[in-house]
């Protein structure tokens, strides 16, 4: 029955990835520029400087180009420290290989570069406010529109041991990482002939937002379904998959119906729940609960929280309990008429004061938003205050099953992780990431994932 799921699954995925694939083929876009043709960022009058390439900041050079395509006056650079934005919906998706790491890495150089901006790989060092001008890897890119979005990190609450004992999801890495560290696991197993501890097949993700219950939710899929072959010698339920919220229920985030079905999905699974605890310390082999309570594992999961990126800590701007930049309900930030904030980094509010959550969705939102009012300043009209609209949450828990919340219709199961692999197809900004992962769904009909672990040879 799990496997017609499956296939229905990859069915349903692969043909909405076709028929996108289709469209971005045959859609007729053109680069904005040919390349000879393309003016030096210095050049423009109007120089908007973008820090960091995530949604938001992604989205805002997008917005930005697409509304100036018939200008000349407005010149559009995002600098970022990587040369792709990671599409976090799909992330815990690469644990299982259900989705592979290098499809979760959306490329940012070619797609703005055909939209008609620039791009350029370094990290932000400092910005002298006074002559309008960011220096990163050395070098010195002026501005006069300066767009924030450096976006977050995993905050760690000063828990002792977080940073050196546990696997915090801070990017593609992580997903990597964790399909790694059980592999090890497994083949450690299997050259000791089963004795070993039971920390040693123990797993412990520590959050209970969507983000952990979709790792656990891999973790078991890894373990039961796709390594389950392959180690015939281990029995998949000697696992133990532990998932520890703070919060009274798991996806506090969600409707209380569907967090009540995510919970008994979680205990189907046979994934251990602990409510209403946190995390007091974690060491090599055990973390040690705030009740007291201690877990013996040697494999820690942190997905507990998030801050503003630190790279913040030494710019010039106003900063809120979170660290994230102080701004207006016009994304300006604090004190500054030309320096603006959106994404993670920043503490966006709407014009009543309501805080918009750091997550994709509003980041998307604030990157449209911010677009709109820098072309307005620059154009001497006035900006609009923000409005965050939230479409809902997706949570997929597994191939088959999901819990979803959009628009105020609640619905769970087999549609709902249909409705999943759907929408976030489609918000893929990459055609070719598109039509691998539905390719992949398909072939998951045929072939089960293999997965192996590479290591670095010292």
């Amino acid at each position: 029955m799990n496997g017609l799921l499956k296939g229905a699954l990859a069915a349903g995925g692969g043909a909405v990835g076709a028929e996108l694939v289709r469209r971005a083929i045959f859609s007729g876009s053109h680069p904005r520029y040919e390349p000879w043709e393309r003016a030096p960022f210095r050049d423009f009058p109007n120089k908007v400087l973008i820090l960091g390439g995530g949604f938001a900041g992604y989205t805002a050079a997008k917005q930005l180009c697409k509304m100036t395509r018939n200008r000349d006056d407005v010149g559009v650079m995002v600098i970022s420290r990587e040369n792709y934005f990671t599409f976090w919906p799909m992330l815990a998706g690469c644990i299982s290989s259900d989705i592979d790491t290098k499809n979760v890495a959306q490329p940012l150089r070619r797609a703005l570069i055909r939209d008609g901006a620039s791009f350029r790989r370094a990290e932000v060092e400092s910005i002298d406010l006074e002559s309008q001008c960011v220096t990163a890897d050395g070098h010195e890119f002026p501005y006069d529109h300066l767009i924030v979005a450096l976006g977050a990190e995993p905050a760690y609450f000063g828990i002792p041991g977080v940073q050196e004992h546990a696997i915090s999801i801070k990017g593609i890495e992580a997903a990597e990482q964790i399909r790694n560290r059980v592999i090890e696991r497994y083949e450690e197993t299997t050259l000791a002939r089963g004795q070993v501890p039971d920390s040693l097949l123990t797993f412990v993700v520590i959050g209970g937002g969507a983000t952990g219950v979709e790792v656990a939710s891999e973790l078991h899929a890894l373990v039961h379904d796709i390594l389950a072959p392959d180690y015939p010698n281990i029995n998949p339920h000697r696992v133990k998959i532990i998932l520890v919220d703070s919060n009274e229920q798991v996806l506090k985030e969600l409707d209380p119906a569907l967090r009540r079905t995510a919970r008994k999905k979680l205990a189907d699974l046979q994934i251990e729940v602990h409510n209403k605890v946190k995390a007091k310390e974690i060491t090599a082999d055990r973390v040690i609960l705030s009740d007291g309570r201690e877990l013996s594992t040697q494999n820690a999961i942190w997905t507990a929280g998030a801050r503003a990126s630190e790279k913040l800590d030494d710019l010039p701007f106003p900063a809120d309990e979170r660290r994230g930049l102080k701004v207006d309900p016009y994304m300006r930030v604090e004190g500054y008429e030309n320096v603006w904030g959106v994404g993670d980094c920043a503490a966006n509010v709407e014009e009543d004061g309501t805080p918009v959550p750091p997550n994709a969705q509003a980041a998307v939102q604030e990157g449209k938003a911010v677009a709109r009012n820098v072309l307005a300043v620059i154009d001497g009209k006035e900006p609009v205050p923000f409005d965050y609209r939230p479409v809902g949450q997706l949570v997929e828990m597994g191939s088959n099953f999901a819990v979803n919340q959009v628009m105020n219709v609640k619905f769970s199961g087999l549609i709902a992780a249909l409705f999943w692999r759907a929408t976030y197809l489609y918000k893929l900004e990459s055609p070719q990431s598109r039509a691998r992962i539905a390719a992949d769904w398909l072939l998951d009909l045929f072939f089960s994932p293999a997965v192996t672990q590479i290591r670095d040879r010292q």
